[in-house]
Formats: structure tokens, sequence, C-alpha cells
């Protein structure tokens, strides 16, 4: 197993062990939201804990796939599985944009029949603030994890946890205007919420797309792998480097240059040396080489 692979299955596990944990919160907030938002008549909280509802399904399903994707390359699989996570992304988004769209929906049908918009309960404010804090705190412990594990996808989860305490933050905001008497508000909270689904639900497809078609990573990614690999000890120069996602991590193949006076196995242990080099630098699962006498 290449050192590459070692380090991606090591933040897996970490990564699977703070997800497990907001999971947990996520599952308890979503019970205290919608329940709440149902007494409370608060339309703005019930959109709050669906959108709590669509994080915790999303880090479930991750958790899940995560065991399959892990799995060594087989027969049938001779990259391995990590593009099970692309997939069920893709699913995930596709239901996710079908669940903001129904939230929008329902919340302008309200707003076309005022007589149908009520006042919340002060209980739907208290909710508000107290999903606010928590997931605020959630975001403070998803990072301290990130930065032990010194991992960029970790750090990305954690920050999604920080823009769903500002959904909550939105939800206080048109909550508190209702009361005021402004009614109308805690509906327009609900369609931001809607609104804030409809993206998480375009970014899963759309990222989950591009990977599933090969997309490439982008300029600097590709950059930062060709300067390791010049920096290798006997490569003149490098071309046609090429990459693929695979789930979180990359493959790539590359044609390296090297003196044509050089034996066959002088020239494989260079192509050897410079893989290994990606591999331990980046997040590469594979790098395949072809050498070019020059």
């Amino acid at each position: 197993m290449s050192d590459s692979l070692r380090n991606y299955i090591r933040k897996r596990r970490i990564a699977n062990k703070s997800t497990w944990v907001s999971v947990v919160v996520n599952f308890f907030l979503v019970i205290f939201q919608v329940i709440v938002g149902f007494f409370s008549k608060s339309s703005a909280l019930i959109a709050d804990g669906l959108h709590t509802l669509a994080d915790m399904l999303s880090d479930l399903v991750v958790l899940i796939t995560s065991s399959k994707s892990l799995n060594p390359p087989d027969d049938d699989h001779n990259y391995g599985h990590q593009r099970y996570e692309n997939a069920v992304s893709l699913f995930l988004g596709v239901i996710l944009l079908g669940v903001g769209l129904a939230m929008i929906w329902t919340a302008e049908r309200k707003l076309e029949q005022p007589s149908l918009i009520t006042p919340v309960h002060k209980a739907a404010l208290f909710a508000a603030v107290s999903c606010l804090v928590v997931k605020e705190l959630l975001f403070r412990y998803l990072m301290s994890v990130a930065k032990r594990a010194e991992s960029s996808l970790l750090i990305a989860n954690a920050w999604h946890a920080r823009s769903d305490a500002a959904s909550s933050l939105v939800v206080a905001v048109g909550i508190t205007f209702n009361l005021l008497g402004f009614l109308t508000f805690d509906i327009i909270a609900a369609i931001i919420i809607g609104i804030m689904i409809l993206k998480m639900g375009w970014d899963f497809s759309y990222e989950a797309m591009h990977a599933l078609t090969d997309k490439a990573v982008d300029k600097d990614a590709a950059d930062n792998i060709r300067k390791t690999i010049l920096e290798t000890p006997g490569v003149i120069n490098v071309h046609d480097l090429r990459t693929r996602k695979v789930g979180d991590s990359i493959i790539a193949d590359v044609h390296i240059e090297v003196k044509g006076t050089l034996s066959v196995t002088e020239g494989h242990a260079i192509a050897v040396e410079a893989r290994n080099r990606v591999m331990e630098r980046h997040r590469v699962l594979n790098l395949m080489t072809h050498i070019d006498p020059v």
C-alpha cells in the first residue's frame, strides 16, 4: 500500500469520527427544530430543520459509502472504489434540488395568500437562537479536528457547518421581525433557506457530475504536481500531464523527459522516484509515468 493511500485512509478515518459527531448533533437538532417549528407555527424554523436534515443525510451517506470507497482495487474495479462517493453525491444532490424547489414553491403559495400567514410563538425564536449556538460550537469542534489532521477536506466540512449556523441566523432574524408584526418575514426566511438547500443540491450535483466525467484538477494543483516531478533528480522536463478526480483524490499520468544516454534501469529509477514524490506530497492515488529520452 502506498504512503499516499495510507495517508488518505488515515484522514478518512479521522473524518468519519468527527462526521459521526456531526450526524448525532444534527439528528437531535432536526427533531428539535421541526417539533418546535410545527407547534410555534414557524415555516422558517421547519425549513431550517429540513436544511439540517439535508446536512445530516449528506454526512450519513458519506459515512456509509466511505467504507466501500476504501476497499482496495479488485478485478472489477482496477482503479479502486473512490468514485462511489461521487455517484452517491450526485444522487443526493438531485434529491436536495427537489427538496429546495418544493420548499420555495410552498412558501411562495403562502405569500400569495396572506391570510394563511400567522404570528409565530416566542418559542420559535428561542429554538432558532439555541440552534445557532449549537451549530457554532459544532463548527469550532470540526475545525479543531481538521487542523490537527491537517486535512483540507475536513476544513471544508467545518466551514460547511458554519454555513449551517448562518442559516439559523437568517431564521432568527425572520422570526424576530414576525414577532414585531411583520408576518411575512418568517415566510421570506423559509424561502431563503430553500434557496440555500437548492444551492447545496446544485453544488453536490455539479461537482459529482464533473468527477464522474473525468474532470481534471484545477491549474494550481496540476502546477504543484508538475513542480514536484521537475524537482526530481534526473528529470529534464515534463509534458502531457493529465489528471482526473476520483472521489477526493487524483489519478494522473505524465511524460517525463530524461537524458537519452541513460540505461533503461536508470530511467526507470528516476520515474519511480518522481512517482513516489508526487504520491507522498499530493492527493494522488497513482501516477502513471512514461519515459521520453532526449
